[in-house]
């Protein structure tokens, strides 16, 4: 990722959670916090009611590679926890990414098209 670094440790989640705010959809909920850096980082958390370890794993390549694609639409400066309903399972790339891009929104974290800093849209 161009312009993110991964959360990685618990006390980094844990401080996301309890200052930063949420929002939820059907398939995921996002925890938002600024960091004050020029870059944003992001934690995915899949749960393991979510399914076993494949499962787990396939759901968080999906989360990473929506997020990736579309970084550029995400303001800068920011913590992000993405955590993976149950729901969210068996749920194709494309639902995925509609899921994170409208937390996104909720957020008010996205740039609008005609606002992105390097001109143009996302993907």
């Amino acid at each position: 990722m161009e312009y993110s670094e991964s959360l990685k440790k618990n006390k980094e989640f844990q401080v996301v959670y309890r200052q930063g705010t949420s929002y939820a959809n059907r398939y995921l909920v996002m925890y938002v916090r600024e960091n004050h850096l020029e870059k944003n980082r992001i934690g995915i958390s899949v749960s393991k009611k979510v399914g076993n370890s494949v499962v787990r794993h396939h759901l968080t390549r999906l989360i990473r590679e929506s997020y990736r694609l579309n970084e550029k639409r995400f303001r800068k400066g920011l913590d992000l926890v993405v955590v993976a309903r149950v729901n969210a399972k068996d749920r194709s790339f494309h639902e995925i990414e509609k899921a994170l891009l409208h937390l996104g929104g909720l957020h008010k974290i996205l740039f609008k098209k005609e606002e992105h800093p390097e001109g143009g849209g996302g993907t």
